[in-house]
């Protein structure tokens, strides 16, 4: 029998106390930064993939194309003189009011019943809709008001008192 001690072996010791062996020579470089790009786009891709899963889940994809949609048919009847919108840029405060019918319709959906989340959203979209509907048909400001707060305040007061 020999007094030496074996050599410890690689495989023996952790990972993380052996120092990374620096490529030696420029395509060791080449290829450690390609792996490394590789993996990145590999986590990119995936995340990607996993967003439009997401998205198709949520059934949310429809949104753009009702309100183009809506903004196409709103400028075609401008152009043939049917509506005279002086305020066409009140159609873009549609776009929360949609995301929020969506929003509770998703609830809706997923729950089965009108829920406090689902009614708080159905009640944002119309708030959205009054406020767009007023600066699009230029409707006096001093009469709308008091109605949204009236309308505010009973659907605060319904929500509250309805079962979750």
């Amino acid at each position: 029998m020999s007094n030496q001690t074996p050599l410890p072996n690689e495989q023996d010791q952790p990972a993380s106390s052996q120092p990374p062996i620096p490529p030696s020579t420029d395509q060791d470089w080449r290829d450690m930064r390609r792996s490394a790009h590789e993996a990145r786009w590999a986590e990119r891709q995936a995340w990607h993939e996993q967003r439009r899963a997401w998205r198709r889940s949520t059934g949310t994809a429809w949104i753009g194309g009702v309100v183009l949609i809506l903004l196409g048919v709103v400028f075609l009847l401008q152009n043939f003189g049917g509506i005279r919108f002086d305020n066409w840029w009140a159609l873009f405060i549609l776009l929360p009011a949609v995301g929020s019918f969506a929003t509770a319709w998703n609830i809706y959906r997923r729950t089965g019943q009108w829920n406090r989340p689902a009614r708080g959203a159905l009640i944002g979209g119309f708030v959205l809709l009054l406020i767009t509907a007023t600066f699009l048909f230029n409707l006096n400001w001093g009469l709308v008001f008091p109605v949204l707060l009236i309308v505010l305040g009973v659907a605060l007061l319904l929500n509250s008192m309805l079962p979750n």
